[in-house]
């Protein structure tokens, strides 16, 4: 792998003389998402491999070009995954092309997201490139292995534009003893309103899903506490395979909710506290909705196009966030703008990572 190091190396340190712009791609999945990526392509997917997996330490690593069903398949044999369920987003060939790295720029987590945290909580060290083409080492393979760990989980969700990430160390989990899924007739305040009940309680609960007046628990755990769950619970349980479909069409947004936006239609992520109340949409916009993560991601799909000041002004209202997951006018911004102070550690850190402004330039901000 070492000729593919200084390959990437000189394409780097040539983009930085000629202050050429670079775009890092692995399979291409994410590349709908933020602003569209520019630059000469620089394709990852030669460095590639396990480097080392250690079951009883429940840690794996490898190269950013990985396939990401080679690595869940390596732990599978184990019955161990990675919890966060990073999706894959296959093309219309139903072929997954993502790869580690691409998972980790992108810093997206899937349905179990609700009870076992984030992508980035799972990131102990990460091998990167800056843009002098100098390759650093953040984090470890252990949890208490802390020196830089901040700096490693910084690198989730960068889309790219501090460095090349070369490998990655993440923390897996056992695939838990049971799953069970129970389906609810709810209208979304009483919805809502059960989710936060519920989460205050000591329920084996690992994803939730409301949507068109159904709500749907995943219970995840030994047998014996799914089977004093349900009996607490109530509602309806329904077949393993259903269950199954269901998680991973919400997993890789083939729901038939994401439909309009694999279509063309703008899809917006609100990022909410759990216990924000329904969301006073403007009726004129109409749309749908889709909740998971206990009421704290909330997907909307307006059937009239809505400025994305308004939506980002419902969502600050709120407690939260928004962002232009999918389509739509992302001239006016596919992140909430940051305040002026949080904008200039973004152009410090992007300043000390990549001082020519290389690495896929205005993907996450237009300044950086």
């Amino acid at each position: 792998m070492q000729d593919k190091l200084d390959a990437f190396r000189d394409a780097i340190r040539h983009a930085a003389a000629s202050r050429t712009p670079l775009r890092f791609t692995g399979g291409g999945s994410k590349d709908f998402y933020g602003q569209p990526p520019e630059g000469e392509l620089l394709d990852t997917r030669g460095h590639a491999g396990i480097v080392d997996y250690d079951p009883a330490e429940l840690v794996i690593t490898a190269r950013c070009g990985t396939p990401l069903a080679e690595i869940e398949a390596t732990l599978a044999e184990r019955r161990q995954m990675l919890a966060f369920e990073p999706p894959h987003f296959a093309g219309a060939d139903g072929v997954s092309r993502a790869t580690l790295g691409g998972a980790v720029a992108a810093g997206l987590s899937g349905p179990r997201r609700q009870s076992v945290g984030a992508l980035r909580d799972f990131v102990l060290g990460v091998q990167m490139m800056d843009g002098r083409g100098d390759t650093l080492q953040f984090g470890g393979q252990v949890m208490k292995n802390v020196a830089g760990y901040d700096v490693s989980r910084l690198i989730a969700g960068s889309l790219g534009t501090l460095g090349l990430i070369l490998e990655v160390s993440l923390k897996v989990l056992p695939v838990p003893f049971d799953d069970a899924t129970l389906r609810f007739e709810l209208g979304e305040a009483d919805a809502l309103q059960r989710l936060n009940q519920w989460g205050g309680q000591p329920l084996p609960i690992a994803a939730s899903v409301w949507h068109d007046g159904v709500l749907h628990v995943r219970l995840s755990g030994a047998a014996a506490a799914l089977r004093a769950a349900r009996e607490r619970l109530g509602g309806e349980a329904i077949e393993q395979g259903e269950a199954q479909a269901l998680w991973q069409a919400l997993r890789e947004q083939t729901h038939p909710f994401f439909a309009p936006s694999h279509a063309g239609a703008p899809l917006w992520r609100l990022a909410l506290p759990t216990t924000a109340a329904p969301l006073a949409l403007p009726p004129a916009a109409g749309g749908t909705q889709l909740i998971e993560w206990g009421g704290g991601q909330r997907w909307w799909i307006p059937a009239q196009p809505v400025p994305a000041a308004q939506v980002r002004a419902i969502a600050q209202a709120a407690g939260g966030h928004a962002t232009l997951f999918r389509n739509g006018d992302k001239s006016e911004g596919v992140f909430t703008p940051q305040s002026a102070p949080l904008m200039a550690i973004h152009a410090r850190l992007k300043a000390a990572f990549d001082p020519a402004g290389i690495f896929n330039p205005g993907r996450l901000y237009p300044d950086l």
